[in-house]
C-alpha cells in the first residue's frame, strides 16, 4: 500500500527535529522532503546529530516543494513567514498545516495588534481552522489549511473549555498562570533564554501583553459562544519542555467537586490524548508525547475552580498535535503514529 507523502518547510527548529521524530515511524506517511533555506545543501543530520543512522536526508530550499507530489506540508516557520507560503501555495494540491501564529486569530486586524506585524495574506484567514481536535474534529477534517494551535493555548484551552461550554464560570474573570520549559522560546539564542539567565532561576514574562492571551480568549469564545476575558501570564522554568497551566475561575452557579469532574469526564472520557488524573500532575509524565494531563478541583473556601494541565510543549503543543491534525485530514486513525510512552525519569 502506497504512503501519503508529506513535506516539513523548515528543518533547523525544534518543531520540524520533533516532527521528524514522530513522522519516521508514522505507518501511513513517508517525509517526501524538508526544507531549510539556511542550510541549503546540507543533512539532516548535520542540524540535529541524533538522527544519525536513522534520518539522513538532505536539506533543499523552500522552491524544491513544487517538485515534488505532495499530500500534506508541514509548515515550521517563524510568525510572519508562513503566511508567504500559504498565500502562494493554498491552491495547490496539498493540504498545509501551519505551526506558526499567521493564522490561528480571527481576523487580519486582530493579529497586527498583538504581533506587531502587518500580514500579507488576509484571504487566509477565512480559509484556516484553528487545529485542536478536542474542539474542532469536525472542521479539521474537511479543512484545506489547519492552523496548529499555541503551545500555551492549548494547555488553557483544553482546561477550560468544558466550563465556558456549559455556562458554569463567571466568563468575565479567567485567570490562566502558566509555566513553560526553554524549548518554547526556540532554538535561537536571548539574552533572556542564556544558560545564566535561566539556570536556577525563575521568571514572569510577556505580562499583560503576551500574544496566546488572545489566542485563549478568540478560542474559548468560538466555542462557548460567549465572550470572555482572560488574565494570562507566562513563566520560565529552567527546564528543557513541558507547560504547565493553572486556571483560576469562579462558578457562575452553585456547584461541587463531583460535578465538576462528571463534566470534564463527560467532555474529555473519549479522547485518546487527554487524560483525566486523579492526583496532581507533573511535566514529566507527558514528556516526549501528545498527552495532555488535566487535575481538576474545586475550593469551597474561596468558591474557585482550579485546574491543573501538563503538555509536552514541543509535542501536544505543537508537532505532536500537527501529525494529530493530519492524521484527521487525511482520514487516518488519530492516533496512528503517536502511540509514545512518556520519558521518566
Amino acid at each position: 500500500m502506497s504512503k501519503y507523502k508529506v513535506g516539513i518547510v523548515g528543518a533547523t527548529g525544534y518543531t520540524g527535529s520533533e516532527l521528524v521524530r514522530i513522522l519516521i515511524h508514522h505507518p501511513s506517511v513517508e517525509i517526501d522532503v524538508i526544507t531549510a533555506d539556511s542550510r541549503k545543501g546540507e543533512r539532516f543530520v548535520d542540524v540535529h546529530p541524533q538522527f544519525s543512522g536513522i534520518f539522513d536526508a538532505p536539506l533543499v530550499g523552500i522552491d524544491e516543494i513544487e517538485k515534488h507530489d505532495l499530500d500534506i506540508v508541514f509548515l515550521a516557520l517563524p510568525h510572519g513567514v508562513s503566511m508567504d507560503f500559504v498565500k502562494d501555495h493554498l491552491n495547490s494540491d496539498f493540504k498545509i498545516i501551519d505551526l506558526s501564529g499567521d493564522f490561528r486569530l480571527s481576523s487580519p486586524d486582530v493579529y497586527e495588534s498583538w504581533y506587531k506585524k502587518d500580514h500579507r495574506f488576509t484571504e487566509g484567514f477565512e480559509a484556516a481552522v484553528f487545529g485542536l481536535p478536542e474542539l474542532f474534529r469536525s472542521k479539521i477534517r474537511k479543512a484545506k489549511l489547519v492552523a496548529n494551535p499555541g503551545c500555551f493555548p492549548t494547555s488553557a484551552i483544553l482546561a477550560l473549555a468544558p466550563l465556558l461550554k456549559e455556562g458554569l464560570v463567571d466568563k468575565k474573570h479567567l485567570i490562566v498562570d502558566s509555566k513553560t520549559g526553554v524549548t518554547g522560546a526556540g532554538n535561537k539564542a536571548k539574552p533572556n533564554t542564556h544558560f545564566p539567565a535561566v539556570n536556577d532561576n525563575f521568571t514572569a514574562y510577556g505580562v499583560k501583553k503576551h500574544r496566546h492571551t488572545i489566542e485563549i480568549q478568540e478560542v474559548i469564545n468560538a466555542y462557548s459562544g460567549e465572550e470572555s476575558s482572560v488574565l494570562f501570564t507566562p513563566h520560565l522554568l529552567p527546564v528543557d519542555r513541558g507547560i504547565l497551566s493553572t486556571t483560576y475561575s469562579k462558578p457562575s452557579q452553585e456547584v461541587s467537586e463531583e460535578l465538576i469532574r462528571k463534566i470534564f469526564n463527560e467532555y474529555y472520557d473519549n479522547e485518546p490524548f487527554v487524560r483525566l488524573v486523579s492526583q496532581l500532575p507533573s511535566l514529566k509524565q507527558v514528556r516526549g508525547t501528545n498527552l495532555a494531563d488535566l487535575y481538576i478541583t474545586y475550593d469551597e473556601r474561596t468558591n474557585t475552580i482550579i485546574t491543573v494541565s501538563v503538555i509536552d510543549n514541543l509535542v501536544k503543543g505543537a508537532a505532536g498535535q500537527a501529525v494529530q491534525n493530519m492524521n484527521l485530514m487525511l482520514g487516518l486513525n488519530e492516533d496512528e503514529g503517536l502511540a509514545i510512552v512518556p520519558l521518566q525519569p
